[in-house]
């Protein structure tokens, strides 16, 4: 007896097919099918492994960060109506933040697509302006098709989210096909070798050329090639925030100069304001507005990508130089062999370096009382952090802290969401770091309103059994990056930023993770060395001093627009 094969099956089929072994999700009658199939298959039958999670935005944040840190596609799955809505934000930072997801959404049946029936919404026109694609199966012996152009519009030249519709009756029918086996992606060549060739000679007349790596900038392959040209060809280098860890420990000291975002006013701000050759290097605008950093329009600027640049008032590249980005790294390197810095571009790189040493530093008043200071915290928790593990920041103040100061030395161990800033991805990043690296901890770093956007999460940490430390930076009860903000702005006044207080350790401690608080400053050290030490979910509460948040938007250069 032949076993009937469904719909579902041809999904499932098609994610093997596609190298996917890890997928997220929470199930609902209109896709219920798939979910059986994935969690019963039948005897034989390969399917990737499901992680249940407990909302669908954060199975969508999981996705993302399995994409960022495995180079391989993160897949979510929902059910129709307000499933797939729940998507919509983990999509959207997907697409802003260039990591390839495919999301399949259930859907109502065909015959009531456009009824006003249970959970019918038009999904693929939701999501149409915030992912690559967005298409709906309307065949049964479509789904494989669908399935294989989604993937390959989630890794195209400037990777991002994908969504695929399956209506109810689609995933329920008999099907006689097979999937399609997985189609060799399109790969670009470097880019135009007389480009390449101008540009080497750009490099070798200008005073101090620089390197500013972004987010595209940071996957294994270029960051393999930018190495190598590096250690033939010292060059400055300023990252984004998503391009935190390009540069090595090896190269730290010659190369690194810092990154850049929000505020114009860090140390790498004013090496690019001196430059006279900014080579951007997969970089996005969404990452750090070009309006801020090039705010006089006066950056000669030439753009390495694997994508045509957006171009606006502050950004017009003399050239773009589209194509593979370790390719094109490698061809430039042959041709900058023996190439140095001006010995007058060495004094400025110097005084530099000691600007960007000097600014880790404490130079503030003493944190208040029992509070702790921003630098203080960075500096314990770089201490317990070794290279192979993986630290995913959620935004709050505490994210311009630490993208600006904690250091990381291998690229897409330090997980930063700069494009849309959403807030809630810590946690949930952190649990899908913890899953892909098993053999190294994960940590997470959020504010207490970020924590609760996704805490609910820990249990899914506490069922998994994942070794994950959730350091969260106590403000007592403010979303305070709105509220220093707000208050530069309106003469010290602040609206809509304080909420209830929550016992952190008593919340931890109710879904069976370990629970820890910092009472003072002296006990933060050996608060983390416990928290690193334990197995399994631990949440640390650290009451944070904020007082000195000011000092982040002030002593702009320039003013920004």
């Amino acid at each position: 007896m032949v076993n009937k094969k469904y719909g579902a099956d041809i999904v499932t089929e098609s994610l093997v097919n596609h190298g996917v072994d890890l997928v997220f999700g929470i199930p609902g009658a209109k896709i219920d099918r798939l979910f059986e199939t994935l969690e019963h298959p039948a005897e034989g039958q390969r399917v990737p492994k499901l992680v249940v999670a407990r909302h669908e935005q954060n199975a969508a944040f999981m996705a993302q960060a399995f994409a960022r840190i495995t180079g391989k596609t993160g897949v979510v799955i929902a059910t129709s109506g307000p499933g797939v809505g729940n998507l919509a934000t983990g999509l959207m930072t997907a697409t802003a933040e260039s990591d390839p997801i495919v999301a399949i959404g259930g859907q109502v049946p065909r015959n009531d697509l456009y009824r006003l029936t249970h959970q019918s919404t038009n999904s693929v026109a939701l999501f149409s302006p915030i992912t690559n694609l967005a298409s709906e199966i309307q065949d049964p012996n479509n789904i494989s098709e669908i399935i294989a152009n989604a993937f390959a519009a989630a890794n195209g030249a400037k990777k991002g989210a994908t969504f695929v519709s399956l209506p109810q009756d689609v995933d329920d029918a008999q099907v006689t096909i097979d999937a399609l086996p997985e189609i060799t992606p399109a790969q670009q060549g470097a880019a135009a070798i007389k480009d390449i060739d101008w540009l080497a000679e750009q490099i070798k007349a200008s005073k101090l050329p620089v390197l500013l790596v972004g987010s595209r900038g940071s996957d294994d392959a270029t960051v393999t090639a930018l190495h190598q040209l590096l250690k033939q060809t010292t060059l400055p280098v300023v990252e984004t925030f998503q391009g935190a860890g390009v540069i090595s420990r090896e190269l730290e000291p010659e190369t690194f100069f810092g990154r850049i975002g929000l505020f114009r006013n860090q140390t790498g701000d004013k090496l690019l304001k001196q430059s006279d050759l900014v080579v951007t290097l997969g970089y996005d605008a969404i990452e750090y507005e070009p309006r801020n950093w090039n705010k006089e329009n006066n950056l000669n600027i030439v753009a390495l990508d694997t994508t045509p640049v957006q171009i606006d008032n502050n950004f017009v590249p003399q050239r773009q130089l589209v194509g593979d980005l370790a390719q094109s790294l490698r061809l430039l390197m042959e041709r900058l062999n023996g190439y140095e810095l001006p010995t007058t571009s060495k004094e400025v790189l110097k005084k530099l370096k000691e600007d960007l040493r000097a600014s880790d530093e404490p130079s503030y008043t003493p944190a208040q009382g029992n509070l702790n200071h921003p630098l203080d915290i960075i500096k314990s928790i770089q201490a317990h952090v070794t290279d192979d593990m993986t630290v995913s920041t959620d935004i709050g103040s505490h994210y311009i802290w630490m993208a600006r100061h904690f250091k990381s030395y291998v690229a897409r161990h330090y997980l930063i969401s700069n494009g849309m800033q959403t807030l809630g991805v810590g946690l949930p990043w952190a649990l899908a770091a913890a899953m892909v690296r098993p053999n190294a901890k994960s940590v997470s770093v959020s504010g207490d309103g970020g924590f609760f956007f996704s805490a609910m999460e820990l249990e899914t940490a506490v069922r998994l059994g994942l070794n994950t430390v959730h350091i969260v930076w106590n403000d007592n009860a403010y979303y305070d990056m709105v509220k220093f903000q707000e208050e530069m702005k309106y003469n010290g006044q602040s609206a809509g930023v304080k909420f209830g207080n929550i016992d952190l350790v008593k919340y931890a401690e109710s879904f069976g993770a370990k629970g820890l608080r910092v009472e003072t400053p002296d006990e933060l050290d050996t608060v983390l060395d416990e928290a690193f030490a334990t197995q399994g979910p631990v949440v640390v509460d650290i009451p944070v001093d904020y007082s000195h948040n000011y000092e982040l938007g002030s002593q702009l250069i320039g003013s920004e627009g």
